[in-house]
């Protein structure tokens, strides 16, 4: 509808002028902060400090859920109109900065009439009453259902399927989730907990993270669950999520954790968050998603025992793997997702060669065999292709898992294994926390290696055939189909 404020509105209904009509502010239109891949995600002019999102689930994860979105922000730039990514959801009231203004929607944006305009510089706090629908979700993410209730899926592009907000990973933010579900199900969601309060027949949880946290990594799961909480190395607490009926099964696998956490911070430093978990959902997911502090797996990942225990263990490190590459340093462009995947695939790969899989160079051979066909097929790890025309685009093809993963092989290669190592641990200190692009890892590579390695990372991210792998001048690259 078009943005009027209420004022306006109630001159135009006394009026009926034409001229005024004709006055009024243009109808909404739908903005972005200028992704390659995604030209409508994320909005210009405000930065995102802190969600305060609350749901309330009403025991069936076919029936939306009434929510309230708060969201603390700050202006980057003078704004009569705020835009947020919002869709699946009816939205009931909107106030910014504690007055209600109007508010209309544009493809899958919200957009909000600003009670005055809010010069650069100033805070901007919103709240959006509205429900979340979990209908309708399915191979483009959101609420993902569960036999017993509801998980999240939001990557890349799903997080605004769920709650209004800046979703771009560019503008992280902390969160706070506050779920109320009745007394016989148990909610959990990314960050520690906070407070348990029961009223009436119903209990509300709350869960706040420590740092900040991209809206594509949030994470919250309500269903017949047990929790089982274990320590990690330092005293982490780490908690696992899974359904209830299935603790003493899955247990094997979730004791691995602890383990899993030691290897990768004998390899990159630190655990850089409050706590870390398995989430087990009864649902039958086709993959598995590093939701910050919190990884989401299918049960059927657990079960299936056509899986060798390498496998299954060397994907549990694939996700841990990310929650210090894409999760504490997270892209800052889509363009810039080889970081989180190849990086996760790297480790995956190290670990399975150390625990009864193939061995590394075979695995980056035939990567190496088929790099050139997966160029093709999606563009190199740096530039992968956009959509075609009509068609919604998937950003994780082979190209960014081993793909990209070859890439870091080559790296390590062409400046030795000492140079890599001290690249991976710098990588991720120096950017914790934040987000960071293509340039700054071959910058930091450069410095690291003492020489300029532009030439190797434009034909190894950017070109459309595979260069040379170094040390190995006889691995070749078959022809694309």
């Amino acid at each position: 509808m078009p943005l009027l404020t209420r004022r306006l509105r109630a001159a135009l209904l006394a009026t009926a002028s034409a001229t005024l009509v004709a006055a009024a502010l243009p109808a909404p239109e739908p903005l972005g902060i200028g992704d390659r891949l995604f030209p409508e995600l994320g909005n210009p002019g405000y930065d995102v400090l802190a969600y305060d999102i609350a749901f309330t689930y009403h025991g069936s994860n076919t029936e939306p859920l009434d929510a309230v979105t708060k969201i603390r922000a700050r202006t980057t730039a003078p704004l009569d109109r705020i835009n947020l990514d919002f869709a699946r959801g009816t939205v009931q009231g909107v106030e910014v900065n504690g007055q209600s203004v109007d508010f209309g929607s544009k493809r899958e944006d919200l957009v909000l009439q600003a009670p005055r305009r809010l010069p650069a510089g100033v805070p901007l706090n919103i709240t959006v009453r509205h429900t979340s629908d979990p209908n309708g979700s399915g191979d483009d993410g959101g609420w993902v259902r569960t036999a017993d209730g509801l998980a999240m899926a939001n990557q890349a592009d799903a997080a605004h399927r769920v709650f209004p907000g800046n979703d771009h990973p560019s503008d992280k933010a902390y969160f706070t989730f506050r779920i109320t579900a009745p007394h016989r199900l148990t909610a959990v969601a990314a960050g520690l907990p906070v407070e348990k309060t029961r009223h009436g027949s119903s209990t509300t949880w709350t869960y706040r993270t420590e740092h900040p946290m991209a809206t594509e990594l949030a994470q919250v799961s309500i269903g017949s669950s047990a929790v089982a909480h274990r320590t990690g190395p330092h005293g982490l607490p780490v908690r696992d999520v899974v359904p209830a009926a299935d603790r003493k099964k899955l247990e094997p696998w979730l004791k691995k954790t602890p383990a899993h956490l030691e290897w990768m911070e004998q390899r990159v430093g630190r655990y850089p968050f409050e706590t870390y978990g398995v989430l087990v959902a009864d649902s039958p997911l086709g993959f598995a998603l590093e939701t910050q502090t919190l990884s989401l797996f299918g049960k059927s990942f657990f079960t299936e025992p056509a899986y060798p225990e390498w496998y299954v263990d060397s994907v549990m490190i694939h996700e841990l793997a990310h929650q210090w590459f894409g999760n504490s340093v997270s892209p800052a462009s889509w363009s810039d997702l080889w970081l989180n995947e190849g990086h996760a695939s790297w480790y995956e790969a190290r670990y399975a060669e150390e625990n009864g899989g193939p061995a590394l160079e075979r695995r980056m051979r035939e990567a190496y065999k088929l790099s050139d066909g997966w160029r093709a097929d999606g563009g190199p790890p740096a530039h992968p292709e956009g959509p075609a025309p009509g068609q919604k685009l998937s950003l994780f093809r082979p190209v960014m898992y081993d793909g990209s993963a070859l890439v870091l092989y080559a790296l390590r290669q062409e400046i030795g294994e000492g140079a890599f190592d001290r690249l991976e641990r710098t990588w991720v200190r120096v950017h914790r926390d934040s987000t960071a692009t293509t340039a700054d890892f071959t910058r930091l590579a450069s410095g690291i290696a003492g020489r300029d390695l532009t030439a190797f990372f434009d034909g190894w991210l950017y070109g459309k055939k595979t260069p040379p792998m170094p040390g190995h001048p006889d691995w070749s690259s078959a022809k694309p189909a």
